[in-house]
């Protein structure tokens, strides 16, 4: 895993040569590190990365300006931050998407389940009722609200007598030895050395919750933002992303679509 130092930005770029991105701690950090940068490079950008601790922490920097670009989030959740914050968030290109996985460390199988069971979700609604979405499909639980902005744990009718707690969704590999089973986010599972492909259900991601490239939406036609989406839908991110073994399941941009 790479290590990234935290840019300590008080304002925006001053000029359109320097580009400033935003991650939590993820792989989406290290698709950028190993496979974007060096070719914005090359064109004679200033690449600047600032990690930050907290993903929610990211799309206020964008809307307000200190970073450029927020690679992070799906077009599903951007919308809702756009809502939320009032901003004029906007989708610039995909990215290699990880998809959730149901796990467990104690269980080989989902024919283990039983009542008193607990199952940990993200307690993000986005996040939140893409798990509920994975448990409903195997008959866990029934999910009695589609409005996925408002969607809650309250919004969970279990079928079997388990329990479902929503968790930050970072904490869900901790705590796969103290509940019965888990929804994990991708991108934690990948950066733990796990694969994806392992887990007892894989979803099947739909396209609102792959994960995005977003930028302002004054930006779309800004010659950086142009350079940044040729950079994500190149061949040369693709050779990256295909031979990295860290992104083995990962959903692939459709660009690359022959």
């Amino acid at each position: 895993m790479i290590v990234m130092s935290f840019l300590m930005i008080a304002c925006g770029k001053s000029d359109d040569q320097t580009i400033i991105l935003g991650f939590g701690p993820s792989t989406y950090a290290e698709q950028f590190e190993y496979g974007i940068k060096p070719i914005l490079e090359k064109e004679g950008y200033d690449v600047r990365v600032k990690i930050f601790s907290q993903n929610m922490q990211i799309n206020p920097a964008l809307i307000g300006g200190d970073i450029d670009v927020a690679g992070h989030q799906s077009e599903a959740y951007m919308h809702k931050m756009n809502q939320e914050l009032k901003g004029n968030m906007v989708k610039l290109a995909d990215t290699a998407s990880a998809p959730q996985s149901l796990r467990s460390n104690k269980y080989q199988s989902l024919d283990d389940v039983q009542a008193g069971m607990r199952v940990a979700i993200p307690n993000d609604p986005v996040n939140g009722e893409r798990a509920a979405r994975i448990l409903e499909s195997i008959g866990w639980i029934q999910v009695t609200n589609d409005d996925v902005s408002r969607f809650s744990i309250n919004d969970i009718q279990p079928l079997n007598g388990i329990e479902v707690i929503a968790l930050d969704p970072a904490q869900g590999l901790r705590v796969l030895d103290e509940v019965d089973y888990a929804v994990i986010n991708g991108n934690y599972v990948a950066s733990a050395g796990l694969k994806i492909s392992d887990g007892l259900v894989v979803e099947k991601t739909p396209a609102e919750h792959v994960v995005i490239v977003v930028i302002r939406e004054d930006d779309l036609e800004k010659p950086w933002a142009k350079s940044l989406k040729a950079a994500y839908e190149s061949p040369e991110f693709e050779h990256y992303i295909k031979s990295e073994p860290l992104f083995d399941g990962f959903i692939l941009p459709t660009a690359w679509e022959k």
